[in-house]
């Protein structure tokens, strides 16, 4: 593939990803979306292949700036902070902001024992689903639990229309 098709192409896959839903979008419907702007089949090998390191690409850039602007808010929270203040706090939006001991954020609680964090491990940015214990005075996480990377809950938030469907409709033959 020429550089100049590689161009047209790339500069179409960007504006199509800028002005979407990247809750909603899939790479298909980008490609697709794409073929049909510039009149050309990309469901080829070589440029499905060169569609999809142009999403990657812009998601990863998109990733970045997320992740540099949350350092930024982070680093200016726990300038504002002091060690003793760790717990409830109100967002933006009157929201409480909860975090644990270790100072990951705590999502939401899911029952007693079960909740949902954002943790940074080993410099990667993890959702974590877990069971929790108590043991003097403190909560602790158990073995029991899964955390995904930004990438696999990015995944996991795309298929769960998906997930959604197929519960209702195991749910519906009961």
């Amino acid at each position: 593939m020429d550089a100049e098709t590689e161009t047209t192409i790339s500069e179409t896959v960007l504006e199509i990803l800028k002005s979407s839903n990247m809750d909603e979008i899939t790479e298909f419907m980008v490609r697709k979306s794409a073929s049909e702007k510039l009149g050309m089949d990309l469901s080829q090998p070589i440029r499905k292949k060169f569609v999809r390191k142009v999403v990657e690409s812009y998601l990863a850039e998109q990733q970045a700036k997320a992740e540099q602007k949350d350092d930024e808010e982070g680093e200016e929270e726990a300038e504002e902070e002091s060690e003793d203040e760790k717990k409830p706090r109100h967002g933006d939006d009157g929201s409480t902001k909860e975090y644990d001991d270790d100072g990951d954020r705590i999502i939401c609680r899911l029952n007693k024992k079960r909740r949902v964090t954002i943790t940074d491990f080993r410099g990667k940015t993890l959702v974590s689903l877990r069971e929790y214990y108590w043991k003097d005075g403190k909560e602790l996480p158990t073995s029991k639990g899964i955390s995904l990377t930004a990438e696999q809950w990015a995944s996991f938030m795309t298929n769960l229309p998906a997930i959604d469907k197929a519960i209702k409709k195991m749910e519906s033959r009961i």
